[in-house]
């Protein structure tokens, strides 16, 4: 997927996101043995927050119909600037998930956590859209409650058996 360009690369990106799912530990172990580098680390974690800024726009567009007095725009713009302030917390978490691992015996490195981190973040993307979606139809309630709960589950799994695997 590394420095791979057009088309293909985006579908390995869309396959890799796909077999995450069915083998989380495989994907991360693949993105290793190929010596993934920090801009490679960057372009999930971009993608993943593209993504997840995307699937805030349906409940957005609600809160805008329901209380005018904020526009779209506006609170997309606040969503947006949200989004890009939380690139420091994702390499905290990540810098963090390392060094815990490293007390457990992890030999992994640093670039490692990132990777197993921003993986799982995209991988989890499309259920954060669909969750979006939910939440911009059904707006607050136990639905959007139980989408929410279905992503944080599905984002756990995925990050700890990437990270196991690079801490291995």
């Amino acid at each position: 997927m590394a420095g791979c360009r057009g088309t293909a690369g985006n579908m390995a990106v869309i396959s890799d996101i796909a077999k995450s799912w069915r083998n989380p530990r495989a994907v991360i172990v693949q993105h290793l043995q190929r010596r993934a580098t920090e801009p490679f680390a960057v372009s999930l974690l971009v993608a993943f927050l593209v993504l997840a800024f995307v699937a805030q726009w349906p409940n957005m567009a609600r809160s805008a119909y329901l209380q005018p007095d904020a526009p779209l725009t506006q609170r997309m713009l606040a969503a947006g600037l949200a989004l890009l302030a939380s690139i420091p917390l994702w390499y905290a978490v990540a810098a963090l998930s390392h060094v815990v691992a490293r007390r457990f015996g992890g030999k992994g490195s640093y670039l490692g956590a990132r990777l197993a981190l921003f993986a799982a973040l995209l991988s989890v993307a499309p259920l954060m859209l669909i969750q979006g979606m939910i939440s911009g139809f059904a707006g607050p309630g136990l639905l959007t409650n139980g989408a929410g709960a279905f992503v944080l589950i599905g984002f756990l799994y995925l990050w700890l058996n990437m990270l196991i695997a690079s801490e291995n």
